[in-house]
């Protein structure tokens, strides 16, 4: 005899504002949001690169634990500078683009992070 099914409770969803940090009410959400960004570059650079840990670190400069938690979103310790020394150890160029925000919005300025695909 079948049993059944479970009845799902309806769950709480909760709007963002885009940016996780922000929602969660950390101080300096842009600049977290940067730097997770370029974590999450960083990783898939890693992955795409078939690289163990160990050797990637060897290239960085780092120890194995700290791309491990690099690769974890153990970023704190990392600042955006670091974070962007790394995308050049490892033959990515980074590209900084200044512009003014539109007046037109009420969003703050903020701080964004693209990959741009490889040709």
């Amino acid at each position: 005899m079948k049993k059944a099914p479970k009845k799902l409770r309806p769950m709480k969803v909760e709007h963002s504002c885009g940016n996780v940090f922000a929602d969660m009410g950390l101080p300096n959400p842009e600049e977290l949001l940067a730097k997770a960004e370029l974590a999450i570059v960083i990783t898939h650079i890693i992955h795409d690169s078939g690289l163990t840990q160990r050797l990637v670190a060897t290239k960085l400069g780092v120890a194995a634990s700290d791309v491990s938690d690099l690769m974890r979103g153990r970023f704190a310790r990392f600042s955006q500078e670091r974070l962007e020394r790394f995308l050049n150890k490892l033959d990515h160029d980074v590209h900084i683009q200044i512009a003014p925000r539109p007046k037109s919005t009420r969003r703050p300025a903020r701080v964004t992070v693209e990959r741009v695909a490889a040709f």
